[in-house]
């Protein structure tokens, strides 16, 4: 697919395919979206055995979209690839994503259930805390800037709690400082993840902890 569109700057083509990009942060928010779209389409394809790639001469010149698919696939070669999919995400976590911006949280727990994992989603601190009493998640994604309980507060609580020792907290906010860092992990955050996050970025930290995790 090609336009003649606004076209991407080439500093931003690496990273067109990362989760909450946006090749304009001047745009508001009705005309820049989420930048959540671009990576779910990639998910899509890959998992369908195909890849996607993006060209552009620069701002103003336009852009061009190629997808690539397989037409045929011998049978036992999809079933090799198959029993491949199963082992890689062999363990399913239970994930609460928080973040108030509802559109981000729905569309990543839409990529988590896609590989495999069970997402539920909360949209401000305190309704975090009453799922996670409830859901009992193995790992937690959650923003920091929250209505009603920062997630630095959420993040507290949740380790006061016996059952919320053993949740890994992941951080995943736009503070990035140094400061930023040191705060969450004084709050009882496992890690800090800056956006944009990279979606295999995430699932190769969920793939990492699989191995140190019992569901």
């Amino acid at each position: 697919m090609k336009d003649t569109g606004i076209g991407i700057a080439p500093d931003q083509l690496p990273r067109i395919f990362q989760m909450f990009s946006q090749i304009d942060r001047s745009l508001e928010k009705s005309q820049g979206g989420l930048g959540i779209g671009l990576a779910l389409v990639r998910r899509l394809v890959e998992m369908h055995g195909g890849s996607i790639e993006v060209k552009s001469d620069g701002v103003g010149k336009g852009s061009e979209f190629i997808v690539r698919m397989p037409v045929m696939i011998e049978a036992t070669r999809l079933q090799a690839m198959e029993r491949e999919e199963i082992a890689s995400s062999k363990t399913s976590f239970r994930v609460l994503i928080v973040d108030d911006n509802r559109d981000a949280a729905d569309s990543l727990g839409m990529m988590l259930r896609l590989t495999g994992h069970q997402p539920k989603t909360a949209y401000d601190g305190q309704a975090a805390l009453a799922i996670a009493e409830e859901f009992r998640p193995d790992v937690m994604l959650l923003d920091i800037g929250l209505p009603k309980l920062s997630g630095h507060e959420v993040a507290q609580r949740i380790r006061e709690q016996p059952w919320g020792r053993q949740i890994v907290l992941i951080a995943l906010t736009g503070w990035s400082q140094d400061e930023d860092r040191e705060r969450s992990k004084s709050a009882g955050f496992d890690y800090h993840l800056v956006k944009p996050v990279d979606f295999a970025t995430l699932m190769k930290l969920l793939a990492d902890l699989s191995l140190s995790i019992r569901v």
